[in-house]
């Protein structure tokens, strides 16, 4: 099967932002929702931003408050020559080692906003010279991440991870121009990530992968939800485990790209992880009317770090897909790499079908 990474890729890089706040540097562009809108293109972008940093061995964090009534960007400083009870040792997260073993994160790096990009051609984008949405203190303390856009009609609504000190939520959003955004609220609590929402009915219901997070017995991995309305979420059932054994998708397994609709079925693309935290793109196809029953499956991934700029960046050895578009008979997909510019690649929709075998 013939893969065409963008000749032009890296799409977006940090160099391509603006900060939103003078002291703010940027880490990250990546993991971003896509859309059609009109004759653009529009990408919601993950922008990861950071404090920049004065002193060697010190450590600011922004995080989100509120204070009497209002929303403003604070900080949390560490001394890592002083703070030594601190796992330092990733560079997006600061863990706490528990008593008993294992690790728990007491704050994220940085901070991520969302922002739109537009392009005409899917390629040449411009983005946004300031943030589209910002976290509030209420449900995004230490961040918006990983948005993904589903159009129904005329509205696209938008699945985020709402990221917190108590956990990881999905929260929805929707939008009908890309320019005003209204918030929903949580639709999957703590600890749950990586949802997607099909964009139509299947049964009379509406139908979501998501993944939620078992911390005693099990690894992360997909199920299906079912919603009437959107809000409301339930019938939850396994989809789809990550590997017992030690290969590509042995450590986690997650929502990716929105499912789109093809004459043979819904075609997904999703995540997996490693036990080395070096992630992959896998794709399945599934029945139309059964979205739990797969037609089509790759056992070995279907898109994996091979390039400079998907190796090397702010955390390497990611491929990471929150979008796709099918145009033309061919599948685009946006992703990110390494964690911090964002890429696009092609596949010719008659090679899926060939290489799944359907």
């Amino acid at each position: 099967m013939k893969i065409n990474r963008c000749t032009q890729n890296p799409l977006l890089t940090p160099a391509d932002v603006r900060p939103s706040n003078p002291r703010f540097q940027v880490d990250g562009v990546f993991n971003c929702g896509v859309a059609r809108y009109g004759d653009e293109i529009i990408l919601l972008c993950r922008v990861a931003e950071s404090v920049k940093q004065d002193e060697e061995g010190k450590i600011e964090i922004p995080i989100v408050v509120n204070e009497e009534g209002r929303d403003r960007i604070a900080t949390v400083a560490y001394d890592k020559r002083v703070q030594t009870q601190f796992d330092y040792s990733d560079n997006r997260t600061i863990f706490r080692t528990r008593p008993n073993g294992g690790r728990i994160a007491v704050n994220l790096t940085s901070l991520s906003h969302l922002r739109v990009a537009r392009s005409k051609d899917g390629i040449h984008f411009t983005i946004d010279e300031k943030p589209s949405i910002m976290p509030i203190a209420s449900q995004e303390s230490w961040g918006m991440e990983d948005p993904r856009i589903t159009q129904i009609g005329q509205v696209y609504y938008i699945t985020y991870s709402a990221v917190t000190e108590n956990g990881v939520c999905v929260s929805l959003m929707k939008t009908e121009d890309f320019t005003y955004f209204e918030r929903m609220g949580i639709i999957f609590g703590p600890e749950n990530k990586d949802v997607t929402i099909f964009p139509e009915k299947i049964g009379g219901q509406y139908v979501a992968f998501n993944r939620p997070v078992p911390f005693g017995i099990g690894n992360p991995s997909m199920w299906l939800a079912k919603s009437p309305d959107l809000l409301h979420w339930g019938e939850q059932e396994l989809f789809m485990a990550a590997s017992k054994e030690d290969g590509w998708d042995a450590g986690r397994i997650g929502g990716g790209a929105v499912p789109v609709k093809t004459e043979k079925g819904w075609l997904v693309v999703y995540h997996a992880a490693d036990e080395n935290d070096r992630y992959c793109l896998g794709i399945y196809l599934l029945d139309p009317e059964e979205p739990k029953k797969v037609i089509g499956k790759l056992d070995v991934p279907f898109i994996e770090p091979e390039t400079v700029y998907e190796k090397e960046g702010f955390f390497g050895n990611v491929v990471f897909t929150c979008g796709a578009l099918l145009e033309d008979e061919t599948l685009m997909i946006y992703y990110g790499a390494a964690d911090d510019k964002i890429c696009r690649v092609d596949v010719a929709l008659q090679d899926i079908y060939e290489m799944l075998g359907v």
